[in-house]
């Protein structure tokens, strides 16, 4: 069984910052791409930023001047560093992971619950 828990989401006002995190446990072989996406009321799922097993990041548009993504790939550990926050970004957060098991051969997105951000003065 893999769990994928996110933490770090709360309250904050206009301007300030919160960091996500992601942990990854269980019968984990091997963690590929991870992934951070994002769901406000009303409206689809978007991508927010993603971190390869090497270092390489990608993020949208909308946060890339204000978010940082990172890993750690010992701890099986990913981190969102949300700076400069506006209330356009409040939303549940979800982390995701593309990892194999110790029992398959074949790579599987995995997701975690979410956490709120709520930004707001």
């Amino acid at each position: 069984q893999v769990q994928l828990v996110e933490s770090g989401g709360g309250l904050v006002q206009p301007g300030g910052s919160l960091r996500l995190s992601c942990a990854a446990s269980g019968t984990i072989f091997s963690i590929n791409a991870m992934g951070w996406y994002r769901q406000a009321p009303g409206k689809q799922r978007e991508f927010v930023a993603a971190i390869a097993s090497g270092g390489t990041a990608a993020l949208a548009n909308s946060v890339r001047s204000r978010f940082t993504i990172s890993r750690d790939n010992a701890k099986n550990t990913m981190y969102l560093q949300m700076n400069s926050l506006k209330p356009e970004d409040t939303a549940v957060y979800y982390c995701n992971a593309d990892l194999k098991t110790r029992d398959s051969a074949q790579t599987y997105a995995y997701w975690g619950q979410g956490t709120q951000v709520t930004v707001s003065s």
